[in-house]
């Protein structure tokens, strides 16, 4: 027992003081300018009142109740986060099995052995019955960890687990971002069906005062076609845009992973922002740190770097041990008897020489798959920026260009309510009316496809700054 005990304190002192041939991580420069781009497209505004997206969760970021409650459905169903979380299990239980590793695995058995053999004595022939018994608790090849082969490889394992829950973590901001943004979709379809709607019966009432004046004589045949265009263009967009909510609805039901009640889904275009609107104009770069995505590139290059230091220890000695401790006995109710106890301890130690080129190939392989996951990393760290830059960008003009696109919109409103009453008074004629109807048709076609830019930018700019975590 004195011995057991000497050798477990000389073996856990081996693997404590064991080495790391791992190289010394350090977090990679950022490849992108340490601020956001400046310039006439990217306002300066609301920057001091502004919130920490990755800080702000989506439930405080968006503030239209029914879009919350189909945001919610979506990651309680959505079978692509569903996929996610199962990779998250997958990996953490990876982890476990290769963690075990690091620990001997300690058994216990039994055995009883039943032997008859011939034995002559004295020129007699006899036969000999022996009955034996044994129980040993042990431990079998323990690897004795001394370059560290084991405990990178459970880095590895480790920063493989961390990367899927941060793939995780992607997978729900993008969810809800897509979610948020088929759901405006669809509200701005809505809208859409409903201008249409209001315009096919402005061109409706428009076609029958020509074709009564046609059949006064006071308009041309011409002017009836013209008219008839402009009510059939109508219906032909309302029939789209009656397509367009339907798909819309299909869309949204697959991200929400359910059927989304009738009751969550937006009948029109919100008036009011379906979001909170104080986001940053300026940042640092190293707020792409909080991204998931960046995070899970880094955590995949964490077990690259890992990885290297598996495959230099390959080259050292690998140092096992296999002990067992027991007692023997030729009965069975002596087996735990005073004197039966037995033990014995069986290192060994095995060194490679001739591998043809093995282990160094495998260091070659991680070395180079560490450029590979380095490569990726500044990749996402570039993408990130990028996606911040051009949602900022889109964001410092979109103001004014709403304002304009309802300054014309309104102008539009204006020009056809007076032309219509003079070509109905006959003071002008029917094409300065058709023509006022088509420019209030585009205009508010624009405005509306302004406001859902706007809206959709403040959601893609949450999301490219970390948020929707929490």
């Amino acid at each position: 027992m004195r011995n057991m005990k000497a050798l477990g304190a000389v073996t856990l002192s081996l693997a404590l003081a064991a080495c790391d041939m791992a190289p010394k991580y350090a977090r990679p420069e950022m490849p992108v300018p340490a601020a956001s781009p400046q310039g006439p497209a990217y306002a300066a505004d609301g920057a001091q009142a502004a919130i920490v997206p990755a800080d702000t969760g989506w439930r405080d970021f968006f503030t239209d109740a029914r879009l919350a409650r189909v945001i919610e459905t979506a990651l309680a169903n959505n079978r692509d986060l569903r996929l996610a979380v199962a990779n998250v299990a997958q990996a953490r239980a990876q982890y476990k099995v290769q963690r075990a590793d690091l620990l001997p695995t300690v058994g216990a058995t039994g055995t009883a052995t039943y032997s008859e053999q011939p034995l002559v004595q004295f020129g007699q022939s006899q036969r000999l019955n022996t009955d034996v018994y044994q129980a040993q608790v042990g431990i079998s090849s323990w690897e004795i960890d001394l370059f560290g082969r084991v405990r990178n490889l459970t880095k590895a394992a480790q920063e493989q687990y961390f990367a899927s829950e941060e793939n995780r973590n992607a997978a729900q901001t993008t969810l809800i971002a897509e979610t948020a943004n088929a759901w405006l979709t669809m509200a701005a379809d809505q809208e859409r069906l409903r201008i249409s709607t209001d315009l096919e019966k402005a061109f409706g009432k428009t076609l029958d005062l020509t074709k009564a004046q046609f059949a006064k004589g006071i308009a041309s045949e011409l002017e009836v076609r013209q008219a008839q265009t402009s009510y059939d263009q109508a219906r032909s967009d309302i029939a789209q845009a009656t397509t367009l909510v339907a798909q819309d609805q299909n869309a949204l039901n697959l991200l929400a992973g359910t059927t989304v009640a009738q009751t969550d889904l937006p009948q029109a275009f919100p008036d009011s922002s379906a979001t909170i609107e104080n986001l940053p104009a300026n940042i640092s770069s190293d707020i792409l740190l909080r991204r998931p995505d960046i995070a899970a590139a880094e955590h995949q290059l964490r077990g690259a770097n890992a990885n290297i230091g598996a495959a230099r220890a390959a080259f050292f000695p690998n140092v096992s041990l296999t002990a067992a401790l027991g007692t023997v006995s030729l009965g069975l109710s002596g087996l735990f008897a005073s004197g039966s106890d037995t033990w014995s301890v069986a290192p060994s130690a095995t060194l490679p020489i001739f591998d043809f080129g093995r282990n160094k190939g495998n260091l070659r392989y991680a070395k180079a798959t560490y450029d590979a996951m380095l490569a990726t990393y500044e990749k996402s760290v570039q993408t990130g920026f990028r996606e911040v830059a051009d949602a900022l960008a889109r964001r410092g003009t979109m103001a004014q260009q709403v304002e304009a696109q309802t300054s014309l919109r309104d102008s539009a409103r204006v020009a056809y309510t007076l032309s219509d009453a003079r070509f109905r008074a006959g003071v002008d004629s029917f094409l300065t009316t058709l023509d006022s109807q088509r420019t209030l048709y585009t205009a508010e076609q624009s405005l509306l496809a302004t406001r859902l830019t706007r809206a959709s930018n403040m959601v893609e700019l949450y999301r490219a700054m970390g948020g929707g975590l929490k």
